[in-house]
This record gives C-alpha cells, structure tokens and sequence, in this order.
C-alpha cells in the first residue's frame, strides 16, 4: 500500500489527508499546532517520515525552509519530499539546498482547498513541476496526484509563480481592497456580476491570512502585477471623472452601431452559453465523486448497488422540476438517463446506482 507522512495538519493539510485516505493511502500526520485524528497522529517528525514512501509538507512557505533542514537527516534516497506551497520559486530552491541530488524532492502546487473540496467541485488541478535532477520522483508524484482524482499540469516554477501572480495572487488582492473598503456582499439582488465577486472575495477570506501574505511577498512577480492592475485602474478612474484634464467621455460614445451591437449580443449570447457548458461538464465530474462515495458507504453498510425504487423517485422528480421550469420533462427525462449511463461508464467495475 501506498503510504505518505503529512508534515502540518491545518485546514489544507487535513483536506490532503481525507482525499488521500479515500484513495487508500495510508497516512501518517504530524502538527505541534492543530489537533491529528487519533489514527493518524504521531509524536514526533522522526516517527512521522520513518519508512513513508511521499513526505508530503503542508506548512506556510515561510516554514519550509527550515521544515526541510530538520528532515534532512532523517530521510533515505527511497523517499520523496513534496510541498504544496501556492508558490514555487522559493520552495524549490529550499528543496534544492536541503535535499540536492541525494533525496528526491518534487515542486507542487495543489489548485484546490477545504471549500473546493467540501463543494464536490472537480476536476481537481494539481501543478506538478519537472525536476531534472529526479525524474523518477515526477512521474510518482503525478501518479500519486492522479489516484486521488487531479488532473496534473507540468510546468516549471517561474512560469507558475508569473500565473499565479495575475490569477491567485490578484484575486486575493482585490478581495482585500474590497473587504477593506466595507464593500457590502450580501445585497439580495446583487446582478450575477458582482456575486461573483462576492464568491471571490468570500473564498479568500476563509483562507488563513498567511496563505494572502505568502501569494504577495514570496511570489517574484506578484508586485508587478498588482502595480499594473493599480495603475489601470487609477487611470480609469481618472478617466470616469475627468481629472485626467479630459472630459469624461460622452454616454453616446457607449452607444454601438445597431450591426455592431447585434453581432455583440450574439457574442455575448454565445460566450455565456459556452460558460454553462463549462459548469455543466464540471457538475457531471462532481456527480460522478459523490457517485462512488455513495457506492463506497452502500458497500461499508452491505447494501445492494442498485435501487429501482430510488431511480423511479429521481426520474419523477426531474420530470416535476422541468414541468415547473417551462421545460419538455420527457426531454429532461431523456437527459438524465444519458447522465446516469455516462457515470456508470466511469467506474470501471459493476455498474453503481447513480441515482443516488
């Protein structure tokens, strides 16, 4: 059997720990600071890395460092190390010093957390970057990614540390402008613009205040993508008032030609139709996770896979919900037949009833 010490055990690492455990990995977890289910927990780092094949090190990037100097003596050639930090420069290079080309050590940057994950969103994205040194060691540690149900994307630390600075990093970064500005987030009738703003900023403020500190002063190039971000902005509000030394700009200049505004709302029509099939295909991938988490407790509790009776329940539902909508409910009926032969198709084993 697989099995991985997890060095911190916060609100990332007990995630990383509940999607490694579901795969069957075995797991040993270590934390001076946060509570350790009994059957994980153990007393000390020597205890923790002794004989684990992945040491994997969930603790804030300002740590690893010397997180990575006190495991050093304790590690064989057989053993992998691997970080999970939102950057990747730093971490590397710490690897590097403490770990060279004795031990094997892999960059990764995992692209989910606790809501994600408490959400049943997928797919689930990992960052994994190659490393010359050890090749081997890559290809495990995709492979371990993969078991527990990522979709990994090589690629080298500058450019992820040069992504992550205008995604990640920005994203925290107007979230704490506008939870500093007061910006109120639960107006009823909010347009769907702004939500998801809201869901932006809800999501970074439920990550711990280290994560934003680490997104902005260990990432190279995260200072420069917030001074053109500031600057873009300083400049359009300028522009809005007229303090630039231009007029504000007429209302007319908005107005599009009527061929030009009917090819726009086509445009428009058609990019938010792709966005939905975007959230669609993402809601078959959760449906299929918490598919085999049905499938797995029916097995712990010895019950059959399948349930006609349930299956008739849910058609009939659907069926109600698309006549409340305006919508053909044999057509609906017809669409989730489809999705429930498409989720069997992914287990690879005796079909599962789905319809649970």
């Amino acid at each position: 059997m697989t099995n991985v010490a997890l060095l911190g055990y916060g609100r990332f690492g007990a995630a990383m720990a509940s999607l490694l455990r579901d795969a069957d990995v075995d797991v040993r977890a270590f934390d001076p600071r946060s509570p350790v289910p009994d059957e994980m927990r153990v007393a000390s780092i020597p205890e923790l890395v002794r004989d684990r094949d992945f040491v994997i090190v969930a603790v804030p990037v300002t740590a690893m460092p010397r997180a990575f100097a006190a495991m050093r003596p304790l590690l064989a050639p057989s053993q992998i190390v691997v970080d999970v930090g939102s950057v990747k420069l730093g971490p590397s290079a710490a690897m590097n010093e403490s770990f060279g080309a004795a031990i094997p050590w892999v960059a990764t940057h995992p692209l989910f957390g606790p809501i994600s994950l408490s959400r049943g969103e997928r797919p689930l994205v990992a960052v994994v970057c190659p490393n010359a040194t050890h090749p081997a060691a890559v290809e495990r540690v995709v492979a371990l990614y993969e078991r527990i149900g990522c979709t990994v994307v090589l690629e080298d630390e500058a450019t992820h540390d040069r992504n992550m600075a205008w995604t990640h990093a920005l994203a925290f970064f107007v979230a704490k402008g506008m939870l500093d500005a007061a910006v109120p987030l639960d107006i009823p009738y909010a347009p769907p613009s702004f939500q998801a703003l809201a869901r932006t900023v809800e999501a970074a403020r439920s990550d711990a205040g280290h994560l934003y500190a680490a997104l902005h002063r260990e990432n190279p190039y995260a200072a420069e993508a917030r001074r053109k971000l500031v600057e873009a902005l300083v400049a359009a509000d300028q522009n809005l008032s007229g303090s630039d030394g231009m007029a504000p700009p007429p209302s007319s200049s908005l107005v599009l030609l009527p061929s030009t505004a009917r090819s726009q709302a086509l445009r428009e029509t058609r990019d938010l139709i792709d966005d939905l099939d975007r959230e669609i295909v993402e809601l078959l991938g959760r449906r299929a996770q918490l598919a085999r988490r049905a499938a797995r407790e029916k097995a712990k509790l010895g019950r059959p896979v399948r349930d006609p009776e349930r299956e008739a329940e849910l058609f009939e539902a659907r069926r109600r919900w698309a006549a409340e909508r305006g919508l053909d409910p044999a057509s609906v009926h017809e669409i989730f037949d489809a999705i429930l032969r498409f989720s069997r198709r992914l287990q690879h084993e005796e079909p599962i009833d789905e319809a649970d």
